[in-house]
């Protein structure tokens, strides 16, 4: 495929995944997510690169839709377009821009605004870069109400950075000074933001001469080496008046070392149209984390743990905060839990996974390196052992029963109900289709080697070393009133006509 047929799928994909601009809703976010990624070094866009479990630009996604009831969504795909529309999925309120050209994030907004009527909205924009993945719902509400309280036209929300200067490759907020070049005092302008500078325009300025920037009609120097040092950055993270922001993107030019489009360019615009331009920093730092390699990846990633770590470490026991793995949904439902005062009395074991979609309960012991995802619900007071895997497809459903025991190495998979008080020993394969799921009665062991699918088990059946496919086991009680058991039982082979002896 051709670069103009792989552009014209990309704008038809986002064309069908895209759904209506809400225009009664007065604020959008854009989500700027085309961009390389070149040095993570991977084949997977930089947007899809995981912190806990789930892609960065869908955790920003996600941050802006819980912050802001109703807000339209704008998300910005270039390189790898298909994979990233893919994960976000056609949703309400949310449209896709594609941004056939990388020319910066300037431009990527410019693309982004040609998707909204002019005539029909009027309101606030957000921009953000599609890889700070720690962003979270708290952080944008603050941000958004900290723009209303301001009253101004556009705010940045930034950093402080306390690392090496010379390791900082962010964007400098430059603010006004004290006292202007000609030594008079700024009065009031003291601390407004004049604009932002890339680093590496920074690098290229003459050691020799101040860099000099005029705001309301005065002067102000900085040489180079203090336009480094300086440690309030940007994040890349925005707040604009509609109006205004329309009116101005368009006056963005390529005036610098990366001949690109930036978007920070309109903080210099703001203030020459005599719009006030406010500046923000979040409680949190580690909030405003975006990632270019894999170690600052992975640093994301220990911070996301950790902070799941804290808010469960009160409520259950974590064997080792280092090693395990629970959704963040799962973790607002334990937290739900936690707020009725009945102890819950879960336990997690080293290496143990609990994934999307799964439905805890009280009671419950997690060995090491137990794996659970998928729509699994769990009844009261069960224990599942080391290496137990339990997992279903989106549209099935897990259900498993009061005082159930799993034992180590037992793999469950698909559509599969097993009833209260069973007992599954180790080594034991179920599974269940969307045509044939598996229901297991009360009462029920099942030991050996066995492998159960498709099948409905009355209750307190015994079933040990057998194969069962798609089959229905009564109760069936002996001439002693005992219940008889299922051993050993083998289904006919197939393909022995392949077979001969060496």
């Amino acid at each position: 495929m051709g670069i103009e047929e792989r552009a014209e799928s990309v704008c038809q994909t986002a064309d069908e995944l895209s759904s209506e601009f809400n225009y009664s809703s007065h604020e959008v976010a854009i989500i700027l997510a085309a961009g390389h990624g070149k040095r993570i070094k991977s084949q997977t866009s930089k947007m899809l690169h995981k912190i806990w479990e789930v892609p960065t630009v869908e955790r920003v996604y996600n941050a802006c839709q819980n912050a802001i009831e109703g807000i339209n969504m704008l998300v910005v795909v270039g390189i790898k377009a298909q994979d990233v529309m893919e994960v976000i999925g056609k949703r309400n309120n949310t449209l896709f821009a594609c941004q056939e050209t990388q020319n910066g994030t300037g431009h990527a907004v410019q693309v982004a605004l040609q998707k909204i009527n002019q005539d029909e909205f009027d309101g606030t924009v957000y921009v953000l870069p599609g890889d700070m993945g720690l962003i979270d719902k708290q952080t944008i509400s603050m941000f958004r109400q900290e723009f209303i309280n301001s009253g101004s036209d556009m705010m940045v929300l930034t950093g402080i950075y306390e690392g090496d200067p010379a390791l900082n490759s962010y964007g400098r907020i430059i603010r006004v000074k004290e006292y202007d070049s000609a030594g008079a005092p700024s009065g009031r302008d003291t601390g407004n933001v004049i604009e932002i500078m890339e680093y590496k325009d920074i690098l290229h300025l003459d050691d020799c001469n101040p860099y000099i920037l005029t705001f309301n009609g005065r002067q102000y120097n900085y040489s180079r080496q203090e336009l480094i040092e300086n440690n309030e950055f940007n994040s890349g993270v925005y707040a604009f008046d509609y109006k205004k922001l329309v009116r101005l993107s368009n006056k963005l030019g390529s005036n610098n070392v990366q001949k690109e489009i930036y978007i920070t360019d309109l903080i210099a615009l703001f203030n020459q149209h005599g719009f006030t331009v406010d500046a923000v920093s979040p409680k949190e730092q580690y909030v405003l984390m975006g990632f270019n390699n894999k170690s600052v990846l992975w640093e994301m990633e220990e911070i996301a743990r950790n902070n799941a770590y804290d808010k469960l470490k009160d409520i259950i026991e974590i064997t080792d905060p280092d090693d395990f793995f629970i959704d963040d949904v799962v973790i607002d439902e334990i937290l739900r839990m936690d707020e009725k005062g009945i102890p819950l009395d879960i336990k997690i074991g080293n290496g143990v996974y609990i994934g999307k979609g799964v439905k805890l309960n009280y009671n419950l012991t997690f060995k090491k390196n137990a794996c659970v995802s998928g729509n699994v619900s769990f009844g009261k007071n069960i224990t599942v052992w080391e290496n137990a895997h339990l997992s279903c497809f989106k549209q099935q459903k897990l259900n498993i029963g009061d005082n159930v025991e799993i034992l180590s190495g037992d793999i469950i998979k698909g559509n599969i109900e097993i009833g209260d008080n069973c007992r599954i020993e180790s080594g034991v394969n179920i599974t269940g289709s969307d045509d044939y799921p598996t229901v297991i009665g009360r009462h029920v062991l099942i030991k050996g080697t066995s492998y159960i699918f498709g099948t409905t088990i009355e209750d307190d059946i015994h079933v040990e070393h057998s194969v069962l496919i798609r089959k229905k086991v009564e109760k069936l009680y002996k001439k002693n009133g005992r219940i008889q058991n299922v051993k050993y039982y083998l289904p006919m082979p197939e393909g022995m006509d392949t077979i001969s002896s060496l």
